[in-house]
């Protein structure tokens, strides 16, 4: 594994010689906006391993995206070469559907020192919800972003994450998204705690969620990357590209049915992404990922 090799892949020409916020900051959101969010793997018949080597084999030199433990587990690994303290954390996914938290953690994130603060590092979460920035850990504060506002608040000991949605314009109203989602202000997004967690408890999380026959990620194949100015996501069969902050608070929202003789050249055209084995698209969750 060369760093040098994975800044090519995320197109990152900066400096690396000190880990100071502003570097951390830098090649985190070229990642984001360099390696989608994904679990095409699961429905192109692989497994996805819960492996360094393997996790950058297939991020940086297939040019592939992954999904929180692989992201995460790969920003890891950059962020202690160049010298950065990292600790994995879990979080608690929420679900806006059922208005409830999992009983066991189901999603990976970084916490960084730096400089006398901690900082939470997440490039595994995708869609619309994807932080473009690292965040400072302090609670009540918004920390506004391109994607919207982020905010935490912690009680008791367990941190809440949430961001602070804004209007959208849907080009296609027929396609819009469920329920009541588009009433919503503010979305809970995870809950995690402090508490330091080794990479070996993410094993059967790993498994489960690629296995599960109720796991999102077996009913649904997601593939999402951040852009310049907004986010483009496949799911299933539904490509949608949203404009952030496209006119005074305003996202604009662009919703296309693909064609299954579609679907190979948008992951080409649009995320970069070849797959090298057959990919059957699924969308049989009614669960809202906006």
């Amino acid at each position: 594994m060369d760093i040098q090799e994975y800044f090519a892949r995320i197109s990152y020409r900066g400096s690396h010689n000190k880990p100071d916020l502003a570097t951390m900051s830098d090649i985190f959101q070229h990642h984001v906006q360099a390696v989608p969010f994904e679990n095409l793997s699961i429905h192109c018949g692989e497994g996805i391993e819960l492996d360094l080597e393997a996790t950058y084999n297939k991020i940086v030199r297939r040019k592939r995206g992954g999904w929180c433990m692989e992201n995460n587990y790969l920003l890891s690994w950059v962020l202690k070469t160049l010298g950065y303290d990292v600790t994995f954390l879990g979080a608690k996914v929420y679900v806006p559907e059922l208005d409830a938290y999992p009983d066991e953690i189901d999603h990976l994130l970084l916490q960084v020192e730096l400089d006398g603060k901690f900082y939470i590092v997440d490039g595994g979460f995708g869609m619309a919800y994807q932080l473009w920035q690292p965040m400072e850990l302090i609670s009540g504060t918004d920390q506004p972003q391109t994607p919207g506002i982020f905010r935490f608040q912690e009680e008791s000991g367990t941190w809440y994450l949430e961001k602070v949605k804004r209007k959208q314009c849907v080009l296609t109203q027929s396609a819009s998204t469920s329920h009541n989602v588009e009433n919503e202000v503010c979305r809970r997004v995870y809950l995690f705690t402090l508490q330091p967690r080794d990479i070996e408890e993410f094993r059967g999380c790993n498994a489960h969620l690629q296995t599960a026959p109720d796991s999102l990620f077996v009913t649904k194949s997601i593939c999402s990357l951040q852009t310049a100015d907004g986010i483009r996501a496949l799911v299933g069969w539904k490509f949608t590209e949203i404009k952030y902050n496209y006119r005074d608070n305003m996202d604009l929202v662009e919703i296309r049915i693909l064609a299954d003789e579609e679907i190979e050249k948008t992951l080409k055209e649009k995320f970069n992404i070849t797959l090298d084995k057959k990919f059957v698209p699924v969308n049989t969750s009614r669960l809202s990922l906006f």
